[in-house]
């Protein structure tokens, strides 16, 4: 397999090491493939992309598929993300957006991101996954910046006039009186969209609603190759090979250059990382003044994201690591800590029990697709999330699965174009490194 990272981050030999690993009452188990089958759909990757189209063919259209995954189901970022379900699978700004694709396309393109909420939920209500869901008032926005929420006004009244969504500006002096005290914050904007899970909760849910359906999931059976004769297609595994007339490319941030090699220069994967604290009770909630269960983040280009979780435990996440060896991951624990402490002062001596990272999907383009991959009529995928992929992943699937079926949903433009290929692609790496650079000055990063 051709990837961009250190042996490190595709280790499925080893857990994420999340907290969400202790949530759960035990770990997946799904059977290996041994040998040759025949499938219509052969899917590859089991996280919500890959469980959500193979629920959709099975139930909508009546397509026999078999998912395919390198590790147990949600190994990936499904199983250790921050568990945000919410606006956000595009970093083109709306403006960029309305010059791109035009004004209609772009409020579909916000429309298709509430939808893709909605389908978060449908999917925990129908299938009765109970994944501790919280933040139920939306997403908040800090200001890193007083310039940042000046910026803020001005896009609530733009924003506002474009699409059916309501959103809240909090100046900086209610958001103690609010329970949203954080070092630096200048005011906020609350959007009024999404909520937070337990993220491997949900996807364990999905997988077992797969099997309910009698529908094959197999791990520890990673796809080596990919070829085609006449109108099949093989899908090589360590033990056999599954041939199928349609394949869907579910992996995201851990996809392959070569699996298949129209993906080859179109994706680059950035590693986000998380820690989670031993809970913080009540007294110590106050003593720092952040005491809401908002899923917050903050406005710089390298975020940080982070969230009071139901049982007082506290999850702060952020971008910025360039390598998955451990000498770069030890390093990024230390700054993930340190930026803990200076945003959350009086959390000093709360102790960070879990730290973990994992590996979201970013584009050229800046937003996601779905569809059929270049020159190919028979190999689909859905990718590009830009670390928001609880919501959009799972609508991505089912939206992939109907056009494998031969439906045609209608997708906005931001969706159903062709993702850019980067020049150079083998320099991506050397060019995130530029862009962090870049970002840190720009952000004023402590």
């Amino acid at each position: 397999m051709q990837r961009i990272y250190e042996p490190a981050a595709y280790d499925t030999s080893q857990t994420a090491g999340a907290w969400w690993e202790e949530t759960v009452a035990s770990p997946l188990n799904f059977p290996t493939l041994n040998g040759d089958l025949t499938t219509d759909v052969a899917i590859v990757g089991a996280g919500y992309t890959g469980l959500n189209a193979a629920l959709q063919l099975a139930e909508a259209h009546g397509v026999r598929a078999v998912v395919l995954d390198a590790a147990q189901p949600a190994w990936g970022a499904s199983g250790r993300n921050g568990g945000f379900a919410c606006i956000g699978g595009a970093k083109l700004p709306v403006s960029a957006q309305i010059k791109r694709f035009g004004l209609e396309e772009t409020q579909k393109f916000h429309a298709s991101q509430l939808a893709a909420i909605q389908t978060v939920r449908e999917n925990l209500e129908r299938y009765q996954i109970d994944a501790d869901t919280h933040s139920e008032d939306g997403e908040l926005c800090l200001a890193h910046r007083a310039s940042t929420f000046q910026a803020m006004r001005d896009e609530v009244e733009f924003e506002a006039k474009l699409f059916d969504q309501k959103s809240e500006l909090i100046r900086k002096g209610a958001l103690a009186e609010r329970g949203m005290n954080a070092t630096g914050a200048h005011g906020a904007l609350l959007s009024k969209a999404g909520f937070a899970l337990n993220p491997l909760k949900y996807a364990q849910g999905l997988a077992h609603a797969a099997q309910n359906l009698g529908i094959p999931i197999y791990a520890n059976s990673p796809v080596t190759k990919i070829t085609q004769n006449a109108s099949r297609l093989s899908l090589h595994h360590p033990r056999g090979v599954v041939n199928a007339r349609k394949v869907i490319i579910a992996t995201n941030g851990y996809s392959s250059d070569d699996i298949p090699r129209e993906l080859a220069g179109r994706f680059l994967p950035v590693i986000s990382s998380i820690l989670v604290t031993r809970p913080i009770t009540p007294i110590e909630q106050r003593a720092q003044g952040w005491t809401s269960d908002l899923m917050s983040y903050d406005s710089r280009n390298l975020l940080h994201y982070f969230r009071l979780m139901p049982d007082g435990r506290f999850l702060f996440g952020q971008r910025g690591a360039r390598k998955a060896d451990a000498a770069h991951t030890a390093a990024n624990k230390r700054q993930n800590r340190l930026d803990f402490e200076r945003m959350f002062p009086a959390w000093r001596g709360v102790e960070s029990t879990h730290y973990w990272s994992g590996l979201i999907c970013t584009t050229l383009n800046r937003h996601p697709y779905i569809g059929p991959l270049e020159g190919q009529s028979q190999i689909f995928a859905a990718l590009g999330f830009h670390g928001n992929g609880v919501s959009l992943a799972s609508y991505s699937g089912r939206k992939l699965a109907d056009l494998v079926a031969g439906a045609k949903p209608d997708l906005p433009a931001a969706l159903r174009t062709p993702l850019w290929r980067f020049a150079l692609p083998g320099l991506r790496r050397h060019y995130l490194r530029l862009a962090f650079a870049h970002y840190r000055l720009k952000d004023g990063l402590f």
